[in-house]
């Protein structure tokens, strides 16, 4: 599933469309929508110009003329795309006095809604950890008791991560997946939230990790997977100590680890 670094990626690929006009709009697959009749949602969106572009966590969150959001979500292979013809797996079409905007999902767990509101479930969640000040982050996670790996994958606490980038922030910091957030000391907090920080920055700096199909808006590759040090990289060895990077379930979620580096 695309994360924090892969949907701002996306979100910069399509800031073009910022003033572009919707002319109409054509859903494929209504599973995909979210609250919203196919016929009726096109109606409500004919005439409306695009306004802010942001992304909030892993949702890309368009501001509509008149009042309005249009949320788009990409689920684990949802697409975005300014270039190219629909295809097979094109379930949405947006198009603009200007150009036009593909919503490609081959497994349909994405999702495209339509708010007159500001979207509740964005604003339900947690701080935007590129935002959040260091000693905010120490003290919300001294808040909590479970498994730190756990905790980051929980939108409501910071919005945006997900499995690569807490694995990877985590062997930086040199703590183990499955260490209880009440044991954290301060200094070790404040070095995972530094962490997190630096990696999400040279992740966006590196368009992303394509893993699987993930491209931008304009059909471009990211290369941070090149720069993994952890994950999916179970049995390799690790790039400090050379011992054999390990696998643990977390909270349902495959984590790797190096067994010397990361300490609870």
């Amino acid at each position: 599933m695309p994360e924090l670094p892969e949907v701002e990626t996306v979100v910069r690929s399509i800031l073009p469309l910022v003033g572009r006009r919707i002319l109409g709009a054509e859903f494929l697959a209504a599973r995909i929508l979210r609250g919203g009749d196919p016929e009726r949602m096109a109606v409500r969106l004919a005439g409306r110009r695009i306004g802010a572009i942001r992304r909030y966590g892993k949702f890309i969150l368009m501001s509509l003329s008149g009042g309005g959001y249009l949320l788009l979500h990409l689920g684990m292979t949802g697409r975005l795309s300014r270039t190219g013809a629909p295809g097979k797996h094109t379930h949405a079409i947006f198009t603009l006095d200007r150009g036009v905007l593909l919503f490609d999902d081959s497994r349909q767990f994405g999702a495209i809604e339509l708010h007159e509101d500001f979207p509740a479930r964005v604003a339900r969640l947690g701080p935007e950890p590129l935002e959040m000040a260091a000693e905010d982050f120490a003290r919300s996670l001294r808040r909590h008791r479970t498994r730190i790996k756990a905790l980051l994958l929980n939108q409501a606490f910071v919005r945006g991560v997900g499995n690569i980038y807490a694995d990877e922030a985590l062997f930086r910091a040199g703590i183990h997946p499955m260490a209880s957030t009440a044991r954290l000391r301060l200094d070790r907090a404040l070095r995972l939230h530094q962490a997190l920080v630096d990696v999400l920055t040279e992740a966006i700096a590196a368009g992303g990790s394509s893993i699987s199909d993930y491209v931008d808006a304009d059909g471009r590759q990211g290369f941070f997977q090149v720069s993994h040090r952890v994950y999916q990289r179970t049995g390799e060895p690790c790039v400090s100590c050379r011992a054999a990077i390990r696998r643990v379930l977390v909270a349902q979620r495959s984590s790797h680890f190096c067994p010397r580096c990361q300490k609870r």
